[in-house]
């Protein structure tokens, strides 16, 4: 009987060991990731970071409404904004050590802030270098950053910097088209998914920091656009934009992107807790649904994978995670940590970075590394221990 007893206990510490070492573990990955974008990105000059590392690689950049765009000398606003995002959550985990972290990200990201435009805005490129575009979608994740940091250290000026990227976004409606924002300014030739998701997570997270109904009217009309406009219902996906290039006759682009789905969840979830609507969690849950069955499956080998880029499917496990912690369902997250397990194993490169392809299938390793590809990968293990750390 003793013997019996002694063998359950020490079972019992056997995996209370493992998971505590799991749970660790994450929080190990996202430290160590960091301190790469850190060490290998970091423009200490200017406080910024390369676009790619080494920053000797110049490629065409991609991510534009006009082609002919080169990486530069420091990094364009969107990569730059994964690095404080994945700050953000660091700081929700080791807030002492993390500050000095989120303070420098504030540096940086005030940089790209224009105001020889009104309303003000955040370009493209650091505005001391040139005068750029501005485009909504990189204006929400501004704002989305900047709540993120208010919610953590009840700083008001996070929160009045917020605001001001929404009065920006907010000048980007029009009513053509049943509503939304464009992409980029000045530009009214697609209403996407991007600028419109990201715009709703930001006014409900702006609305329940400060219960000021404005920008709940606006996250609800935005919702209800996107619904209507980029939702498929066989599906249960968010498509990636409303095209009109006439400005009379506009057609849905039946591309999909993981991190349209995840805004849109992440948007139902919080129309949920503050509304009590059933339909808003059935939203969430069909969403989620639609984009496991959609994005993810396993290669013939047996490999886990996402059939998108890390940085988008990081934006649906943002939706994923906030859906959890209503439902304590794990079946969403998991299918995303599970790549990310395989990632860490299987598709790094000798000094540490992460490649685009989880699955390690591609000959990436000697290949120049994207900034944005390692950040959100910190924000991802970051996230993950978030979850462990709750008793996921």
């Amino acid at each position: 009987m003793k013997a019996g007893l002694s063998l359950l206990l020490a079972l019992c510490m056997l995996a209370f060991t493992v998971h505590a070492q799991q749970k660790s573990s994450y929080l190990q990955r996202a430290e160590e990731t960091i301190g790469l974008v850190w060490e290998k990105y970091r423009v200490h000059e200017h406080g910024l970071f390369a676009e790619y590392y080494p920053n000797s690689y110049k490629p065409d950049l991609t991510y534009f409404q006009e082609g002919g765009q080169k990486a530069k000398e420091v990094s364009y606003l969107w990569p730059m904004s994964g690095v404080f995002s994945a700050v953000n959550v660091l700081m929700e985990l080791k807030p002492n050590r993390f500050k000095p972290y989120l303070d420098s990200m504030v540096i940086a990201v005030e940089q790209y802030l224009d105001k020889t435009r009104t309303p003000y805005g955040y370009q493209a490129y650091p505005s001391k270098f040139e005068t750029v575009d501005r485009y909504y979608d990189d204006n929400g994740l501004v704002g989305i950053d900047y709540m993120d940091s208010y919610s953590i250290t009840g700083d008001a000026s996070y929160l009045a910097k917020a605001k001001e990227v929404m009065t920006f976004i907010e000048s980007g409606w029009t009513d053509s088209f049943g509503g939304g924002v464009s992409w980029l300014e000045g530009i009214d030739d697609q209403k996407p998914a991007c600028s419109n998701g990201k715009a709703t997570v930001l006014a409900l997270k702006i609305y329940q920091a400060s219960g000021e109904e404005k920008y709940l009217h606006y996250a609800m009309k935005s919702y209800n656009w996107m619904l209507a406009t980029l939702r498929d219902d066989t599906l249960g996906i968010i498509w990636n934009a409303l095209l009109t290039p006439d400005r009379t006759t506009g057609h849905v682009q039946k591309h999909a992107y993981t991190y349209n789905t995840g805004t849109m969840i992440q948007s139902a979830v919080r129309l949920y807790k503050i509304t009590s609507n059933a339909k808003y969690l059935e939203d969430a849950h069909a969403l989620a649904e639609g984009s496991y069955r959609y994005y993810f499956d396993y290669t013939t080998e047996g490999i886990p994978q996402v059939k998108d880029i890390p940085w988008f499917t990081l934006v649906l496990f943002r939706g994923y995670h906030e859906l959890y912690e209503i439902d304590q369902n794990p079946k969403y997250v998991d299918a995303v940590i599970e790549r990310a397990d395989w990632a860490w194993e299987h598709a790094r490169d000798e000094e540490g970075l992460p490649c685009a392809d989880w699955t390690g299938r591609k000959d990436e390793m000697k290949k120049p590394k994207w900034l944005l590809d390692t950040s959100c990968m910190a924000e991802l293990y970051a996230r993950i221990a978030l979850i462990k750390n709750k008793g996921g």
